[in-house]
C-alpha cells in the first residue's frame, strides 16, 4: 500500500500477498492469500445473497484493487468468523465495515470474542435462496459450511472451513509434518487436526457429508485451505465421508 492507503486503513487491516478475485459462480467469489510464517494458503469467499448483500467467509484484508471489486458486487453485510482459529483480520473487517454482522459457530464464540463482537451463530443468519449456513452435524458446533446456490441456475456449491482440505504436498520438513504428521496434504481429505479437535461423532458427521454430496447441481466445493475441489465434488464428499467412520 502506499502512505495515503496506509493512513485510510482502518486498525489491523494489514495487507499481506494476496492473489486476484476469482469468479466461481454469477454470485461466488474466491481471494487466496498468505498466512505469516506459514506454508499453508487461506482462502477467503464472498457469497453474494438474493438482496446484493454479500456474506464473507474467513475475511483476509486485501490491497485496494480488490477490496474495491468486492464492495462493487453488493454492500458487505455479514461476517462469518468460521471456527475460533480463523480470527486472523477479523477484527480489521468490523472497523472497515461497522456495519457487519458477526457470526461464528456457536462453540467458538468464546474464542472468537477475544478479538472482535460477536452477533450470533449460524442459526441466526436470515433464510435466503441463494446462500445457506448451517452448522456440521457430529461437530458440536465447532464448525459449519456454506450452501450457495446460483440465481437462474440448477448449480449449487459448499464452502467449507478446517474440516476439509485440499492441499498438494510440499517439500522440505514443513511438507514432511504436513503430509505425515497433521495428514493434510495429498488432495481432498479429512485431516489429522479435524479428526482430533473438530469431529466428535464420526458416524453423524459422514451422514452430513454424503447428505451434502446429494445436493442437486453440485459443482464445487470451496475449502479455506489451497484448492476448490472441482472434479468430481460429490464422489469426493461420499469418499471422504467413507475415511472416518
Amino acid at each position: 500500500m502506499t502512505k495515503d492507503q496506509e493512513r485510510s486503513a482502518p486498525p489491523g487491516w494489514t495487507v499481506l500477498e494476496h492473489g486476484p478475485l476469482e469468479q466461481m459462480a454469477s454470485n461466488l467469489w474466491c481471494v487466496e492469500g498468505e498466512i505469516p510464517k506459514m506454508a499453508i494458503r487461506r482462502v477467503m469467499t464472498v457469497a453474494r445473497m438474493s438482496d446484493n448483500r454479500l456474506v464473507i467467509h474467513s475475511g483476509i484484508a486485501t490491497g485496494d484493487q480488490v477490496r474495491a471489486q468486492i464492495e462493487a458486487l453488493g454492500e458487505p453485510a455479514f461476517l462469518i468468523v468460521p471456527n475460533s482459529y480463523h480470527r486472523m483480520d477479523a477484527a480489521a473487517f468490523k472497523a472497515r465495515y461497522p456495519n457487519l454482522v458477526v457470526l461464528c459457530p456457536a462453540a467458538a464464540r468464546k474464542k472468537v470474542e477475544k478479538v472482535v463482537a460477536v452477533d450470533g451463530s449460524y442459526a441466526d443468519f436470515p433464510a435466503d435462496p441463494h446462500v445457506q449456513l448451517l452448522p456440521l452435524r457430529g461437530l458440536k458446533d465447532r464448525e459449519g459450511v456454506i450452501i450457495v446456490r446460483e440465481p437462474e441456475c440448477e448449480r449449487s456449491f459448499l464452502v467449507f472451513n478446517d474440516t476439509l482440505f485440499n492441499m498438494p504436498h510440499l517439500h522440505g520438513f514443513t511438507g514432511f509434518i504436513l503430509r505425515h504428521i497433521t495428514q493434510s496434504t495429498g488432495g481432498p481429505r479429512i485431516t489429522r487436526i479435524a479428526r482430533w479437535f473438530l469431529i466428535a461423532n464420526k458416524e453423524a458427521f459422514a451422514a452430513h457429508l454424503r447428505e451434502l454430496a446429494a445436493l442437486p447441481g453440485l459443482t464445487a466445493v470451496i475449502v479455506s485451505h489451497h484448492l476448490p475441489i472441482l472434479d468430481d465434488p460429490r464422489g469426493v464428499l461420499e469418499s471422504v465421508a467413507s475415511t472416518i467412520e
